[in-house]
């Protein structure tokens, strides 16, 4: 997918049915031959008016095999609209055994769940 990042996602607030706008997002990586607890922080972002963030990674970043993970920061969102929520981050991890040339992960989300899929 030329001109966007290799890892997006898109947040839809499932209470409003509306996208979640202003969400932050931070996406970590972890070489398959890694320890745990020494991820790095390889992009950020934040939900534009749709609830997506095509900009995590720079288009021209090649993704390597490891261990991903996208954490939502929902505390930041609710608290935007005056209100709680179970959940004050969402994190979403995954593996790359080989590298497509680019991952969707969508979330769907509610102050008391939430729901992810790989999407497309």
């Amino acid at each position: 997918m030329p001109g966007v990042s290799p890892i997006t996602s898109h947040v839809l607030d499932a209470q409003r049915g509306l996208p979640a706008k202003d969400v932050p997002i931070t996406l970590q990586y972890l070489p398959t031959n890694g320890t745990v607890g020494q991820e790095s922080v390889i992009g950020q972002g934040v939900t534009n008016n749709d609830g997506r963030c095509p900009t995590l990674l720079p288009p021209s970043h090649v993704l390597q095999p490891g261990i991903y993970t996208v954490t939502f920061d929902t505390k930041t969102y609710y608290a935007l609209h005056g209100e709680k929520s179970f959940y004050p981050y969402v994190k979403i991890t995954f593996e790359i055994e080989q590298a497509a040339p680019h991952y969707h992960i969508p979330l769907l989300l509610s102050p008391y769940s939430y729901t992810t899929y790989r999407g497309s």
